[in-house]
């Protein structure tokens, strides 16, 4: 199967027309496209909308999750009624199956990598905010269990927003790397045996890394993705 993948589209109530003719590209080359967060870029309906008016030249299959910029204006559910509407199938902790392919998604969440992951000490806010994280490993965890265990999929993608690994995040200020994924988005996909993950959110992040089991992870934000080759708009990987 050849996946499209990108994510970080941003887009603007004004800027579908180029998204929508880079939909068309992508039906050509690929059977299955993956958005992968920040679909929209202050999660406004009217970009929203704006969005799905370009998928309605996609005629392949869309599943997507959505991103931090996709809550800015708190009309998420909003915003994700729009583009179910056009098509797309959402993930937040399900699974999708395209032919023997399966597919969980996530939005995921922040909280560091490997040694240096966020723990649950000290004050209720600290606390809170790796509950998020745990509770957003554990609906990517149902996803891909769902899939294992009661499908028929012989391989399964996983679909995020947030990085579960530090080495695709790689090149962003040292700073930020807290706030771009967590590792506890890593233990399941590793557990799963997915086949690839696919995310976005970290801009000046790599491309290309791989989990501790060697599971292949691809950064499909627009940004790396031009700065890779400037011309380039989307990753075309096959499974």
């Amino acid at each position: 199967m050849r996946i499209a993948a990108l994510g970080d589209l941003h887009v603007r109530d004004a800027s579908s027309q180029p998204f929508r003719d880079l939909f068309a590209e992508m039906s050509d080359k690929a059977e299955v496209l993956l958005l992968c967060g920040d679909l929209t870029d202050r999660g406004l309906l009217d970009e929203a909308e704006a969005l799905a008016e370009a998928l309605a030249a996609c005629r392949i299959p869309v599943i997507g999750v959505l991103g931090n910029h996709d809550y800015e204006a708190g009309q998420y559910d909003a915003l994700r009624h729009i583009l179910v509407g056009a098509g797309m199938v959402l993930l937040d902790g399900e699974s999708h199956e395209v032919h023997d392919v399966g597919f969980a998604g996530a939005k995921g969440f922040a909280g560091g990598f490997d040694d240096h992951v966020l723990q649950p000490w000290g004050e209720e806010i600290v606390k809170n905010f790796v509950r998020e994280a745990v509770n957003e490993a554990l609906r990517l965890e149902a996803a891909l269990t769902r899939l294992r265990s009661e499908s028929g999929s012989h391989r399964a993608v996983a679909v995020l927003h947030y990085a579960p690994i530090r080495q695709t995040v790689e090149g962003e200020a040292l700073e930020l790397v807290p706030f771009l994924g967590s590792s506890r988005l890593s233990d399941p996909i590793d557990r799963s045996g997915a086949v690839a993950v696919f995310h976005a959110h970290a801009h000046h992040g790599s491309y290309a890394g791989t989990t501790p089991k060697g599971i292949p992870v691809y950064n499909v934000s627009l940004p790396v993705l031009r700065r890779l080759e400037p011309a380039r708009t989307f990753a075309l990987i096959e499974i």
